[in-house]
C-alpha cells in the first residue's frame, strides 16, 4: 500500500511548517502582500495548515470556507495564483520535501484554478 500525501510530505509539524513559510513568503510577495495586509495571518496558517492536511489525507478537519467561497469577489489574476504557487513550491523546498511530491502538491494548486479565479 503506497503512503498518503500527507505521510509523505511528513505529517502535520512538517505541513505546518510548509504552511507557515508559504504565508509567510505570501506576506511579502509584491504581488500577493496587498492581499495580506490587515489580516489574521497567525489564523490563516491555523486554516491552511487544516485544509493542507485534510486535503492530502491526514485526519484533521478543515474548518474553514471551500476554495470558491473563501476567493469570491477578489479577482485574482492568473499572475497571483502562480506566485502563491512558486511560494508553496519554495516552503516545500525549503522543508526538503522531494520532488514527486512538490509536484504532486502543485498539480492539487494548481488544480484550485477555476475556483481561485472566479470573480
Amino acid at each position: 500500500m503506497t503512503d498518503s500525501l500527507y505521510q509523505r510530505l511528513g505529517g502535520a509539524q512538517r505541513i505546518e511548517a510548509v504552511v507557515d513559510d508559504a504565508l509567510d513568503r505570501h506576506a511579502v510577495n509584491p504581488l500577493l502582500a496587498p492581499r495580506f495586509r490587515g489580516k489574521d495571518l497567525p489564523r490563516l496558517k491555523v486554516l491552511g495548515t487544516q485544509f493542507f492536511c485534510a486535503g492530502s489525507g491526514g485526519p484533521q478537519k478543515y474548518e474553514g470556507r471551500d476554495m470558491r467561497t473563501a476567493h469570491a469577489g477578489m479577482n485574482a489574476s492568473e499572475q497571483e495564483l502562480i506566485a502563491a504557487i512558486d511560494d508553496f513550491v519554495a516552503a516545500l523546498q525549503a522543508q526538503g520535501v522531494g520532488q514527486t511530491e512538490v509536484n504532486e502538491v502543485v498539480a492539487i494548486l494548481y488544480s484550485f484554478k477555476g475556483d481561485v479565479l472566479r470573480t
